[in-house]
């Protein structure tokens, strides 16, 4: 099932000769490296995170310099895990209208896409070597160290992605396409510089010139969406406002630090672990004895687990890590398209937004000053209907799904299969206790879940294959970075969009509107569909939150109400192809090509926004459980 999102270019094959043989042995070694020192960043950051868990509950002396240890490692490793998906031709691109083209050009397309990633690391290398020198200044109040340790990694990943990117190019041999994508670029570039001038006086409609318009050419065009957002949030600070270039960098920074994240490559990891020790298998058998023999059982069995495992680690991508690898092989077995399996995937993702602990939840509550214990309480019920809604999706395209070699399992079988996959069924349990009894924070847990997974594999099913350690761990990296890249490069297009004033033109709009409460809900949903599929859902509350809940207090609609549907509705825009970033997460979670998914989402998409509507609609189903 494992698929390549960025494939090369099938001049690639070309015999090895002269210049070819040279750089490809080149890109061969560098990766090599790359990938030993990323997947070395991963052991070292699941042991900081698991020493600071110990040092805490067991020895209770806590490591003061853990977390921020732990934050040093992880921008290395998101820099260096996407340099190494780089190489693995692993990040991701829509290539749903390519396929459609010609031959000859669908391999200038692919050209393109590597084309065009060099042409924006070669402009943010310099402004990222000197972010790095500003750094240098400020000093850790833990380790006290200077900064210059933690963010180097970004002029260092970017670097060595810019040397890979050349290499690619050499490698390929194909120089008429080679030379055609750089003058492409080369002509693009040097007519947005020209007109940059008649640009300013544009103002708020540059924001559909780069953000919709350019993204779009570049999206379709194949080119790696955390490279299609990168260049587009570039252009735009560069030839349109006054903004020093370093701000792009210093934003990409941003989104790529949260500690949240932090859970991100361990859950993906946690995934790999729990298929290789047993454990995936024995859920599976027992998840299978229960509802194998209906109809999409295993599907209903994707929606409920997403639902009990949402929210343990903060983050959506780490969520869906740890649920996907377990799943989704024995559904491959059992028929399900792989299209249908990602669609589903990222369906769920959005459905559960608002399920607590959610990080989400949390910073609504930090910014407008709603009852955190009430978001966590509105949230449930929510979750709930668009699970339903995608249930029904489930059962109308599985209803006629062949089990004609597949029996029901008997009581005995059931019990059998439930004591062996006892261990592994406790463990979103053990994950959630964690969380909610504060014995560790969402990024340490997943730390707990790995070593609980190795003992199991140890001690429990006695499958633990140490020879796959070290691909799975550069896999973890590769995967990680892909992910992360896209949320560094969408966390500056965001800062973009606030800088341009647009939240407050947007709040100042929905104000005006007529029609009361349904109207401001309707526009509500709209808007922040749109919002969510080029924003982060923190960064997207952070800046219209403490605009828009006054006004929905103002004109009747219940906060806790009116957060489940900024929520649900950012999720749709998150989740939802071609531009939701959540999507292709699922996508590189999965390993299934983006193209594969888009049809199948179409429907889960329609019953996540019936479902978002019901719940605009029926304010009990936020605020009932409130009473």
């Amino acid at each position: 099932m494992a698929v390549q999102l960025a494939e090369q270019s099938s001049a690639s094959l070309l015999p090895a000769t002269g210049l070819v043989s040279i750089t490809r042995a080149l890109e061969r070694g560098l990766g090599a490296i790359v990938s030993a020192a990323a997947a070395l960043l991963v052991v070292a950051e699941i042991g900081v995170l698991f020493a600071g868990v110990c040092a805490r509950y067991v020895f209770h002396r806590p490591l003061i310099w853990s977390d921020e240890l732990a934050g040093i490692l992880f921008l290395w490793l998101a820099m260096l895990g996407a340099a190494v998906a780089f190489q693995r031709g692993e990040h991701m691109r829509m290539t749903a209208a390519v396929g459609r083209l010609s031959k000859r050009m669908q391999s200038f397309l692919d050209v393109l896409a590597i084309a065009a990633p060099l042409a924006f690391l070669i402009l943010v290398i310099d402004p990222a070597y000197e972010f790095a020198a500003d750094e240098a200044i400020i000093t850790t109040p833990a380790l006290e160290l200077s900064n210059l340790w933690r963010a180097a990694a970004l002029p260092t990943g970017l670097g060595v992605m810019l040397v890979m990117a050349v290499l690619r190019l050499c490698t390929l041999g194909e120089w008429k396409l080679v030379g055609a994508a750089a003058v492409l670029i080369g002509a693009t570039g040097m007519g947005l510089h020209l007109i940059g001038p008649a640009l300013i006086p544009l103002g708020n409609l540059n924001l559909l010139i780069f953000f919709v318009g350019l993204v779009a050419i570049l999206v379709f065009a194949a080119v790696p969406i955390a490279f299609a957002f990168g260049l587009a949030t570039f252009a735009y600070i560069t030839l349109t406002t006054t903004t020093p270039s370093t701000v792009v960098i210093g934003r990409m920074d941003e989104g790529m630090s949260h500690l949240i994240l932090l859970s991100v490559p361990l859950f993906v990891f946690l995934g790999l672990l729990i298929e290789m020790t047993g454990m995936a298998r024995a859920m599976v058998g027992f998840l299978a004895s229960l509802l194998g023999h209906v109809r999409g059982g295993l599907q209903y069995v994707l929606v409920a687990a997403m639902y009990l495992v949402s929210g343990i680690s903060g983050s959506k991508a780490a969520d869906m890590a740890a649920v996907a690898p377990v799943l989704f092989p024995e559904m491959v077995k059992r028929g399900a398209r792989p299209g249908d399996l990602v669609a589903l995937l990222s369906a769920t993702g959005a459905q559960t937004e608002t399920i607590p602990p959610s990080l989400v939840l949390i910073t609504i509550g930090s910014v407008t000053g709603v009852s955190i214990a009430a978001l966590f309480t509105g949230g449930l019920l929510p979750g709930l209907v668009l699970a339903a809604m995608l249930c029904i999706v489930v059962w109308q395209r599985y209803r006629g799904e062949d089990l004609s070699h597949v029996s029901k399992a008997s009581l005995t079988v059931i019990a059998k299969s439930f004591v062996i996959a006892l261990p592994a069924v406790a463990l979103p349990f053990i994950i959630r206790a964690a969380v909610v009894g504060g014995v560790a924070t969402a990024t340490e847990v997943s730390t707990i879940g790995i070593v609980y997974s190795v003992l199991c594999g140890l001690l429990l099913y006695r499958r633990f294959d140490w020879r796959r350690l070290s691909p799975m761990l550069i896999e973890t990296a590769a995967l990680s970075g892909a992910i992360l890249l896209i949320i560094g490069a969408a966390t500056g297009m965001a800062w973009a969009l606030t800088q341009s004033g647009f939240s407050t033109a947007l709040a100042r709009f929905m104000t005006n509107l007529p029609g009361g409460a349904p109207m401001f809900l309707a526009v509500t949903i709209v808007a922040f569909i749109v919002l969510g599929s080029v924003l982060e859902g923190i960064p997207a509350i952070v800046l219209f939150g403490p605009l828009l809940f006054p006004i929905a207090k103002q004109i009747g609609i219940h906060e806790v109400h009116y957060a489940m549907v900024v929520i649900l509705a950012m999720g749709i825009g998150l989740f939802a192809p071609p531009f939701g970033v959540g999507y292709y997460a699922a996508c590189a979670i999965s390993r299934i090509h983006p193209d594969l998914g888009i049809r199948p989402m179409l429907g889960y998409t329609l019953a996540l926004l019936i479902g978002t509507i019901v719940i605009a609609a029926v304010p009990w189903f936020s605020i009932g459980l409130l009473r």
